[in-house]
Order: structure tokens, then sequence, then C-alpha cells
């Protein structure tokens, strides 16, 4: 289940209806799927898309979108570390970005217009699309693994456009799972 922290006063959000309408009030979508079947760890990318397609299904119909894949990554991922900093600064887009996830955790940054920062820590169930042009930036938790099925609109993809607004260098990733507090010294 999502966790949602306002990084300015610390508040946070655990429940999903609450998350759900957090979100939605600065213009971001967040639901949970449920796959229609049971899928192995190490299901393939087709598996998987087809264990969620007709959530994939309505939520293309509903935004357009007309292709979807599934990315994996996790500490052994070759170039891991430059594919992560392209996004761990705030961007936006010119298509909204969209990503359900299957296993892992990751932490979503969204920086509406003139609102505070929101943090959305997401796991295994979690969807959540960021609308274009909304300011964001993306970290991995601590087992920096993730796997996720993304939807776009144009099928070669998005590109991220760097604000430069340096907002990104004062909130950390603040990812706190059995993981992360096994790890502290």
């Amino acid at each position: 289940m999502a966790r949602l922290t306002y990084r300015d006063d610390a508040r946070e959000l655990t429940d999903p209806a609450a998350i759900a309408a957090a979100l939605a009030a600065i213009g971001v979508q967040y639901e949970q799927w449920a796959a229609d079947r049971p899928l192995a760890d190490d299901a393939a990318a087709a598996e998987v898309l087809a264990a969620y397609a007709p959530s994939i299904d309505r939520l293309k119909a509903q935004g357009g979108y007309v292709t979807a894949d599934v990315i994996d990554l996790h500490p052994t991922t070759a170039n891991l570390d430059a594919m992560l900093a392209r996004f761990c600064r705030e961007h936006w887009h010119d298509e909204d970005e969209v990503r359900f996830i299957v296993a892992g955790r990751g932490l979503f940054h969204l920086h509406p217009a003139g609102g505070p920062v929101v943090a959305v820590e997401v796991v295994a169930g979690d969807l959540l699309r960021v609308p274009r042009g909304t300011h964001h930036w993306f970290d991995l938790c601590g087992e920096r693994r993730i796997r996720a099925i993304r939807l776009f609109q144009d099928p070669a993809g998005w590109t991220p456009h760097y604000t430069d607004s340096g907002v990104d260098a004062r909130f950390q990733p603040l990812c706190l799972g059995l993981a992360d507090v096994a790890s502290m010294p």
C-alpha cells in the first residue's frame, strides 16, 4: 500500500482512499489494481500484461495510451545509476507518466504548481498517473528494485524536460521499509 508524505510538514497518509483524494486534488490519479491470476516473481512481461489486461485496457481508453510495457530494474541492471540519474532531478514531460507497480518500491516526489512537495512511496498494486506538465522526480528505495507496467501515449516514449530549479536537492529519498531500517547504522 502506498504512503503519501507532505515533505514540508511530515504529515502522512496511508489510507488508500485518503491518498487518492489528496492526489486527485493536485491532478494525479492513484488506484490499486489486482492481477486476474497469480503471477510468479519472474513472470514474462507478456504474462504480466495479460494478468492486468482489463485495467490496462480501461486506462488506455481513458487516457489515449497506445502502448504498454514492463520495466524491470534491480541492483544488477546494467547502467542503473545512469538510468536513475535521468529521473531523480525535477522534470516534466509532454505526456502523462503512468506507472503500475508489479514488484518492489519507488518514491515519486510531486511538485504541483503553487503547492507543497508531496512524496508518494509506491509498492506492488499501486498505480500512479502523473499528468503531462507536472513537475516531479523519481527515486528507487533502498533495495533498488522495481518492476512496473508503463503506459505511453506516444509509442516512442517521452523525454524529461528538466526544471533546474534545485528543489529536488532539498528532498532526499526517504523510504523507510524493513530493508531501509535494517541498513541504518
